[in-house]
């Protein structure tokens, strides 16, 4: 996917951010491998479905937590929650696998697609976040991402997960 019309967007909302290039990663394991990230909060990101397949979310969570997707479902209120597939992935947010990020609302024409962040997120560190490309990682305070989502129109909550 291309990354300039997200820069565009973040240039045009007059949010601060960086970019960090590196080589492809698909995974959190590959960006920690890297050692790049010194004082950046690397996001984890899950796109993932309802039961009936109906509704799509994103959570952005801390990199090195386990989202409990059966309690998430609960506080939601939703039966239950599953990773959506590659092609879901593909036609709500204009993603490939590996390339998942809050950024990617860029692509969602319907606003359909609700983010679930997790308020530990919120704690000063600059996040580290896919500009819709796994080659580069873009660096991104709480508030602006929250801006972005906002600016959208996309459903969010805030939660700890």
């Amino acid at each position: 996917m291309e990354r300039e019309p997200v820069f565009e967007k973040l240039n045009e909302l007059k949010i601060n951010f960086s970019v960090i290039e590196h080589p492809p990663v698909f995974t959190i394991e590959e960006m920690d491998s890297l050692g790049i990230f010194e004082g950046v909060s690397v996001c984890k990101n899950l796109f993932v479905r309802n039961d009936k397949g109906d509704k799509h979310y994103l959570i952005v969570t801390c990199k090195n937590k386990q989202a409990n997707l059966k309690d998430i479902s609960s506080r939601i209120t939703e039966s239950r929650l599953s990773f959506a597939s590659e092609e879901r992935l593909s036609k709500y947010l204009g993603l490939k696998k590996g390339e998942v990020t809050p950024l990617g609302i860029i692509n969602d024409a319907g606003h359909s697609v609700i983010i679930i962040l997790d308020k530990d997120l919120d704690d000063g560190k600059p996040l580290g976040v896919h500009p819709n490309d796994n080659t580069a990682t873009v660096t991104i305070s709480f508030d602006d991402l929250v801006r972005y989502i906002e600016h959208f129109g996309n459903k969010f909550e805030i939660m700890t997960i």
